[in-house]
């Protein structure tokens, strides 16, 4: 006897193509390439897990005759890949070792597995904070551009979550720059911190990008930190290396600040960067009261010269290299029309400063050496 439901092909597909980073990621086990389905009286539940990430979500059917719940595993790319080719209201039947799927004229069948082949999954949550999703999004986005994909220092490679009974805070550096935000709309009574793989702020990033979830929730299962909406369950890893101690090289003591119009110098970078021609070549910035003097040689391509407007520098004359594109990818994290540096020597590096929404946000270069451009 077929046991039947329906489901629109649009929360489905959606559902299905956030969980394709995780069960296509090859793994000692061959079932974490398969999506578990639950099926309850008006609701369907989707879980999928690479050991490291897991994500549940859910949808709602209609017109459900199975007879109390049922549990089955199917291919997670092969679902996506067919369900994304239908079109409408799907309606779906269980028969046997079967998974059917019909929208208009097609009808598609696929074999499914027992679900208890399926790795165990987190499932009691322990909810400690909720945060607006739009807010948790826009500090996401402003420091997870700089998180390496590979780098030698596992410690690196995540984002450093920091939350207290004062202010919560996001950190990430790829050894070179350092990226921070840092609110005090959130806090915890009691001091918290946990490093989170790349793979997971990513896939977190875009679940929000296409979710309408208004308020998004933290919390922890077992070992494992938690994001959660009214229709998903992201769980996640804890890296347990040790993140660097970066208090100390925050601390502007004796640096001297200035404000500079930030479209116009990330345009100057940006024609800095045209000069490189794919080489690391630092720019040469000389800092004075009057303005900020930006050259670059280039001996394959040419030189570049030019000054940028700089307000409320009172230090004396300095001369800093850096590498353009460094500065660059923090500056393109912030949309306000001036942003204020600080600096000190040709050693020490720039320290910019944002604040806007509640969120302060730090962006910090470290200089090359002189020796670097011989």
């Amino acid at each position: 006897m077929k046991h039947l439901f329906e489901v629109e092909q649009k929360p489905l597909l959606s559902i299905l193509t956030s969980m394709q980073p995780i069960c296509t990621k090859r793994t000692a086990l061959e079932t974490t390439g398969t999506i578990l389905f639950h099926l309850e009286h008006k609701e369907l539940i989707l879980k999928s897990t690479d050991l490291e990430i897991s994500l549940q979500a859910s949808c709602p059917i209609e017109n459900n005759t199975v007879p109390g719940s049922v549990t089955f595993l199917v291919a997670g790319k092969r679902i996506f890949e067919l369900v994304k080719e239908l079109d409408g209201l799907i309606s779906c039947s269980l028969e046997h070792n079967q998974l059917t799927l019909r929208s208009g004229n097609v009808s598609l069948f696929l074999h499914i597995k027992d679900a208890q082949e399926f790795p165990p999954f987190p499932e009691r949550i322990e909810n400690l904070m909720h945060f607006d999703a739009t807010f948790l999004l826009d500090m996401l986005e402003k420091v997870a551009f700089l998180i390496p994909q590979h780098n030698a220092n596992q410690a690196l490679n995540g984002l450093l979550l920091e939350i207290s009974a004062h202010a919560m805070s996001m950190t990430t550096t790829d050894g070179h720059c350092l990226a921070q935000v840092k609110t005090n709309n959130y806090h915890l009574t009691h001091d918290c911190q946990w490093l989170l793989p790349r793979r997971a702020i990513f896939e977190v990033k875009k679940i929000l990008e296409n979710s309408s979830e208004k308020t998004i929730f933290l919390g922890t299962s077992g070992q494992q930190l938690v994001f959660s909406g009214d229709t998903f369950n992201f769980f996640t890893k804890i890296l347990t290396d040790t993140f660097p101690q970066y208090n100390s090289i925050l601390n502007k003591e004796g640096f001297n600040g200035a404000a500079i119009d930030r479209q116009h110098l990330i345009k100057a970078l940006r024609r800095s960067i045209c000069m490189l021609s794919g080489q690391f070549i630092a720019t040469q910035f000389g800092f004075s009261p009057a303005s900020l003097d930006i050259q670059m040689y280039n001996k394959e391509v040419g030189t570049l010269h030019e000054k940028v407007d700089i307000e409320k520098f009172e230090g004396e004359t300095l001369d800093i290299r850096f590498y353009a594109p460094y500065l660059l990818n923090g500056l393109q994290a912030v949309q306000d029309s001036k942003i204020t540096l600080h600096l000190k020597s040709p050693s020490r590096p720039v320290i910019f400063e944002s604040n806007s929404n509640s969120i302060h946000f730090t962006y910090l270069v470290m200089p090359v050496s002189p020796s670097l451009n011989s």
